[in-house]
């Protein structure tokens, strides 16, 4: 492990300093075992956990090259680290969303395009149709914040929201909020959401997104508290 741990920080500078950039091919094996002064067993090995680190490309037959590098490659094992996490440490991933959603939707106020608008009040009228079913919701709901998010057209932005937003946790929520018979009034805050990016108010934005992340917060600590008392019964 120390020998491919060193394997992979030798590649890494490599990248960062710009001798492999992005789209590049890496020499063949031997040449860079020589290179580094490693074993081939241990650059293979480092190749293997950058390929699965979305940083490197093995093109059987033709070779390994460096990967676009763009957001939406390295942080893609970001969602399904989210979807592992437990208990107190999804409270935390609330936390972080309450810091980072609110803001990105004030951004998109003032960028989203006509088009997008358009396709926000789609999706809204889809979700008031499929207020009963969760599994619609759960759909509608990621599709309509995933087009707010991206008008901000910042991908680092876009992927770590998206990365954030388990799919799990969407549907703990949407479906205790459709038991406890709270389904539209959670539609009406995205309605509200809606309303002020049509309106191009950031602020009034930031404010309708932060209420709406606080309600999902809201019920996850109220569920969280209640199995903890369970438990200690």
């Amino acid at each position: 492990m120390a020998l491919t741990d060193e394997a992979i920080t030798k590649i890494r500078a490599m990248i960062q300093s710009g001798e492999l950039p992005p789209g590049s091919r890496l020499p063949p094996e031997p040449q860079l075992a020589t290179q580094m002064g490693l074993s081939r067993s241990g650059v293979r090995e480092a190749v293997k956990a950058l390929e699965s680190a979305r940083v490197l490309d093995v093109r059987r037959g033709d070779g390994t090259y460096v990967t676009s590098l763009a957001p939406r490659l390295l942080l893609e094992g970001l969602g399904l680290a989210v979807e592992l996490l437990q208990d107190d440490t999804l409270l935390e991933v609330m936390e972080v969303r309450r810091m980072l959603e609110p803001v990105a939707t004030g951004l998109a106020a003032v960028r989203l395009s006509d088009g997008q608008l358009d396709e926000l009040g789609g999706i809204l009228d889809d979700m008031r149709a499929a207020a009963d079913d969760h599994e619609k919701l759960i759909h509608f709901d990621t599709a309509f914040h995933r087009t707010v998010i991206a008008a901000t057209g910042n991908e680092t932005l876009t992927t770590l929201m998206d990365g954030l937003s388990s799919r799990t946790l969407r549907a703990r929520v949407w479906r205790g909020l459709i038991e406890g018979n709270s389904a539209h009034t959670t539609i009406e805050e995205h309605d509200a959401i809606y309303r002020a990016l049509r309106a191009r108010d950031q602020l009034l934005a930031q404010a309708s997104a932060l209420l709406h992340v606080n309600t999902s917060e809201a019920w996850l600590r109220a569920v969280l508290a209640d199995r903890a008392s369970n438990e200690r019964a």
